[in-house]
C-alpha cells in the first residue's frame, strides 16, 4: 500500500513539474496568452451588474452613454455629475448631462486598470468621493472591457482615451479637465497625455494612482511572476512575448515628454504594483526638463493604513491632497 502511495505521489509531482516547465514554452509560442493576462478584460467583476444602470451601484446622478471612436468600436461611458447636483440630475437625459460639462465644475477623466469594468466596487467608491468634492467624473470601459465592443490593444486603449478626452473638451468650455489613471490605466494615461502635449493641448493636470515604470518591470515585479522569477530565461520566456505583442506602457519614457502638473499617489503596502516602482517613476519625472514649469508631487500612504493597491480612495487626507494640488495654479515643484 505504501508503495502504491509513493507511486501516486511521484506521478503527481512529475505532472506538476511538467506543467511548471511547459507553461513558459506555451507563453513563448503563444504571446497572445501573455497579452490576455495583462489586460484581463475577460474577468468581469462584479458579475451580473447592468452597466446601463449605474444607479444600481448607488450612482443616482450618473448617465450611461455610448461613444464610437472608430468603426466597429463602441465604448460604454459613465458620467457622474458633482453630488451637489444630485436632485437636479434625477430623470434627466443625456443632453442635460452633456450640457452640464460646461458648468463651473472641474472634470476628471478616470482611466481604470485591468480586469473588471467601470462598475468595479473600488472604482464606484472613488467616483462617489470625487463627486462629493465637486468634480464631474467621466469614466469608460476600453474596447473589449465590460459592454464596450472591440479588441484590446495598447494603441486601441490609448485612442479610446483620446476620443473621450476630445469629446469632453468639445463640451466643457473653459473648465479644467484632469486625467486620473490607476494601475494599468496609468500606462494609458501617460500615453494619452504625452500625445496631448505633443499636439499642444495638454490637460490641466495628471494624477497617477499606483503607477509602474513600464510593463516589463511591472510584469517582473508582479506577484504572479514569483514562481518563475528565477527560471532560466525568464525575460525571454515571459517578458519578450509582451513586447512582441506591442505592449509597452512606457510611463518612464512618457513622463519625459509631458508638460503639465503631475501627482503620484502610491500605497507602501501595494502588493500588485510595488511601491518602489511608483517612487522610481517620480524620481525620473521630477528632474525632467518637461516639468520645469509645473508641479510634480509624490504622496506615499503608509503601509499601516492598509490601502494596498486600490483603496486610496478611503484616505481621509485625499480631499485635502487634491484641493491643495489642483487648487493652486502657480508653478513650482513640490517634493
Amino acid at each position: 500500500m505504501r508503495k502504491g502511495l509513493c507511486f501516486r505521489l511521484r506521478k503527481i509531482l512529475l505532472c506538476v513539474v511538467g506543467l511548471y516547465v511547459a507553461i513558459p514554452f506555451l507563453i513563448k509560442l503563444c504571446p497572445g496568452i501573455q497579452a490576455k493576462l495583462i489586460f484581463l478584460n475577460f474577468v468581469r467583476v462584479p458579475y451580473f451588474i447592468d452597466l446601463k444602470k449605474p444607479q444600481d451601484q448607488g450612482l443616482n446622478h450618473t448617465c450611461n452613454y455610448y461613444l464610437q471612436p472608430e468603426e466597429d468600436v463602441t465604448l460604454g461611458v459613465w458620467h457622474t455629475v458633482p453630488s451637489v447636483w444630485w436632485k437636479n440630475a434625477q430623470g434627466k437625459d443625456q443632453m442635460w448631462y452633456e450640457d452640464a460639462l460646461a458648468s463651473s465644475h472641474p472634470i476628471i477623466l478616470y482611466l481604470h486598470g485591468n480586469a473588471g469594468t467601470r462598475g468595479g466596487d473600488h472604482r464606484v467608491e472613488l467616483y462617489k468621493v470625487l463627486s462629493s468634492l465637486g468634480y464631474h467624473v467621466v469614466t469608460f470601459d476600453y474596447r473589449g472591457w465590460g459592454d464596450s465592443v472591440g479588441t484590446p490593444s495598447e494603441r486601441g486603449m490609448t485612442y479610446d482615451a483620446l476620443h473621450v478626452f476630445d469629446w469632453i473638451k468639445a463640451r466643457s468650455g473653459d473648465n479644467p479637465v484632469y486625467i486620473w489613471g490607476h494601475s494599468l490605466g496609468t500606462g494609458v494615461a501617460t500615453n494619452l497625455v504625452r500625445r496631448l502635449c505633443e499636439r499642444e493641448t495638454p490637460p490641466d493636470a495628471l494624477i497617477l494612482e499606483s503607477p509602474f515604470t513600464n510593463i516589463r518591470e511591472e510584469a517582473k515585479s508582479h506577484p504572479f511572476s514569483v514562481i518563475y522569477r528565477y527560471f532560466p530565461g525568464f525575460d525571454w520566456f515571459f517578458l519578450d512575448p509582451i513586447t512582441s505583442s506591442g505592449i509597452q506602457f512606457a510611463n518612464d519614457e512618457n513622463v519625459k515628454h509631458i508638460s503639465c502638473s503631475l501627482l503620484i499617489l502610491h500605497a507602501e503596502d501595494d502588493p500588485v504594483v510595488p511601491f518602489q516602482l511608483g517612487r522610481k517613476l517620480y524620481n525620473i519625472a521630477a528632474p525632467s526638463r518637461s516639468f520645469r514649469d509645473f508641479k510634480v508631487q509624490f504622496i506615499p500612504f503608509h503601509s499601516d493604513l492598509g490601502y494596498r493597491h486600490k483603496y486610496i480612495y478611503k484616505s481621509p487626507e485625499l480631499p485635502r491632497i487634491l484641493r491643495e494640488f489642483l487648487g493652486k495654479s502657480e508653478p513650482g515643484r513640490q517634493h
